[in-house]
């Protein structure tokens, strides 16, 4: 009976951290959902521009993140061995962390922004106005680090609400200033509708006002919060604290910042096929991602109390943690891969006009759904060692599994035997699967409760 009583505890404590999480992501990509659309009303260039330097977003904002993982670990472990002060005294070295970071990659997209789209092999018609998209994208890249980093602290200390609900209001103002700049005054059902008609560089001045809002104002939540306000505390570097962080970071760093770069190569690719595949890819990687929602909700969770657990040196809790989160996550990625195999044809639909674009899409999308659940085991089992501060392993995992097979296997494919987008997309899945290998191996030699 006990059992059954911390069981239920358990799963409400789960959904209790998973779903402000997931509910943020849902608006998140929901608001991806309508820039797609948006931009994709004026045309596969004006998709090709938005999506073309994509994966560099992804290569600088996970680089941003694995410092946030640092935080995590320490402040989760801080809190489970219920120690507050410490978890104070980090909280201020992130806001210290945030202002350099911030300010460095700052200088850095900004100087970068106009050779970055020919690095990405960006065709020469949409260059510039890739460029120019890019630019306007990073002006506020101080406030977006805030809000990557103040947010995993939150998260941390087990405040996943408070991220969520700043998420909503950058996604409505995200989409309302895309209604008013994208597109030009215009007459709808009889009501005249203002607008700047800048097109792409309308949608990309709206995620830049909606960023800024996002970091300044959850810098105000962090300062004003019960548990984690670093009000106090001296803003200076303590390398008590920024040592253990970073001892976990760094691996993290290179891990996202090799995988981000892997993505980069991948996408650099997969543009030197043409627009209709850069333009197919990119939508089908907007579709996509709303059915990962689930396996990175549940994820945040499981770092969470995975930390907890370790902090409070309770062998036996992450037992019962990891006993409880693999089923759930699996199930679950069943469920959202089942929806995206048969839904992929209508949501390529919404995102554009051309029968290419659509039909290639959704032959992807039904491949990579094939191999969701495999790729939610590998989330979950991953999420839990970063709560405790075991980054290196997933850093070789993921390392091996991009350069070693994505990667590799892409350009064999694409350089030398003529392959598409399908055969790209299939060493992406090729790369998922080897990750779920590692990870199961990983789970079943007890690597989780190893060091506690």
């Amino acid at each position: 009976m006990k059992s059954i009583r911390l069981n239920k505890t358990m799963i409400a404590t789960i959904l209790a951290l998973a779903w402000p999480t997931m509910l943020e992501q849902l608006m998140q990509t929901a608001v991806q959902y309508i820039d797609t659309a948006m931009v994709g009303s004026l045309g596969t260039q004006a998709t090709a521009a938005v999506g073309a330097t994509t994966t560099v977003n992804w290569l600088i904002g996970s680089t941003i993140s694995a410092l946030g993982v640092g935080f995590l670990s320490f402040i989760a472990q801080a809190y489970g061995a219920k120690d507050k002060n410490a978890a104070s005294r980090a909280v201020m070295q992130a806001v210290i962390v945030t202002v350099v970071c911030g300010g460095f990659f700052t200088a850095l997209t900004l100087g970068l922004s106009g050779v970055i789209p020919v690095w990405m092999q960006v065709d020469d018609s949409i260059r510039e106005l890739a460029g120019r998209y890019f630019f306007i994208l990073y002006l506020p890249m101080l406030p977006r680090t805030a809000t990557i980093i103040f947010g995993t602290v939150l998260r941390a200390a087990g405040d996943t609400k408070s991220p969520m609900k700043i998420g909503v209001w950058v996604n409505l103002i995200n989409v309302c200033l895309n209604f008013l700049l994208i597109y030009p005054t215009r007459v709808i059902r009889g009501i005249t509708v203002p607008g700047a008609g800048l097109g792409v560089i309308g949608a990309a001045i709206a995620s830049a006002v909606a960023f800024a809002f996002g970091g300044i104002a959850i810098t105000v939540v962090l300062w004003r919060h019960p548990l984690v306000s670093p009000r106090g505390q001296k803003f200076l570097p303590d390398w008590t604290i920024l040592r253990p962080c970073l001892k976990v970071a760094m691996p993290n760093m290179l891990q996202r910042f090799g995988t981000s770069l892997g993505y980069v190569a991948f996408a650099s690719m997969i543009n030197a096929l043409g627009e209709v595949a850069t333009a197919a890819h990119t939508i089908a990687n907007t579709v996509e991602s709303a059915f990962y929602i689930p396996g990175y909700g549940m994820q945040t969770a499981a770092a969470t109390l995975a930390g907890n657990a370790y902090g409070a040196r309770d062998r036996q809790r992450l037992k019962d943690l990891s006993a409880m989160f693999i089923p759930i996550e699996v199930g679950l990625m069943v469920l959202s891969g089942g929806a995206l195999f048969f839904s992929a044809p209508a949501l390529m639909d919404i995102f554009s006009d051309s029968p290419e674009v659509i039909g290639l899409g959704t032959t992807v999308l039904r491949m990579v759904a094939l191999s969701e659940p495999a790729y939610g085991f590998s989330i979950i089992i991953e999420g839990m060692m970063l709560g405790t501060g075991n980054t290196k392993e997933p850093f070789f995992y993921n390392i091996i599994g991009m350069w070693g097979v994505r990667i590799v296997g892409t350009f064999l494919c694409t350089t030398f035997l003529g392959g598409g987008l399908v055969a790209a997309w299939g060493c992406m899945i090729a790369h998922n699967l080897l990750l779920f290998v590692l990870f199961l191996r990983c789970h079943l030699r007890g690597r989780l409760t190893a060091m506690v």
